[in-house]
């Protein structure tokens, strides 16, 4: 069976945007080299990818473009590759075609297609975007958290799971330092489930 891997950048109060939009481009985010062939490692490794539309369209938008950009650097441009060929769906409701290796979900029935897609995937699924991450969430399907912690505090902003009131039990499976004083935290979901290595 699968896992559903949601990771993220995140504030030290657990914000993901202080504006709409910023994902990956915030001022506040310190992103740099290491950090970046961290998270190429991570997406290279994942089975396949689920977006919401929104984190999508940011995506389809800027990485199939930027291997071919040569004002970039190297591990910019490799990501862009990565995500390009990676197999994905994406959870839309208005969208009935995308290209990049994507497929789509739509309707009432998507996150039952989601549980069967997790039940057939061998090893991890990474989940982009909160709304979609607070509904497998919801659904019990959720079982991983990747916090990639900037030190600073918002105060205000997109959280990192939308309208969520109930409390999280996380089992922590590794941690790691960045440069920066960014810390990266790996979690399993352990409500109700048994956190296994990662």
């Amino acid at each position: 069976m699968g896992r559903f891997v949601y990771a993220m950048q995140v504030s030290l109060d657990l914000r993901i945007e202080q504006v709409p939009g910023d994902d990956g481009a915030g001022e506040w985010l310190r992103l740099h080299e290491e950090l970046h062939r961290a998270c190429n490692t991570l997406t290279r490794e994942l089975a396949l990818l689920v977006h919401g539309r929104v984190y999508y369209e940011v995506m389809e938008e800027y990485w199939p473009q930027a291997p071919q950009d040569p004002s970039l650097p190297d591990y910019m441009r490799e990501y862009g590759e990565i995500w390009t060929a990676k197999p994905k769906v994406l959870v839309s409701r208005t969208r009935n075609s995308a290209g990049h290796n994507t497929r789509i979900f739509g309707g009432d029935d998507a996150i039952e297609r989601l549980a069967a897609l997790r039940a057939e995937t061998d090893g991890g699924i990474g989940v982009g975007g909160a709304a979609l991450a607070t509904q497998l969430l919801r659904a019990g399907l959720l079982d991983e958290l990747v916090l990639f912690t900037h030190p600073t505090i918002l105060g205000f902003g997109r959280p990192l799971f939308d309208d969520y009131d109930h409390p999280i039990d996380l089992a922590l499976l590794e941690r790691r330092s960045f440069e920066q004083g960014v810390t990266m935290h790996h979690y399993a979901i352990v409500d109700g489930k048994e956190a296994g290595p990662c």
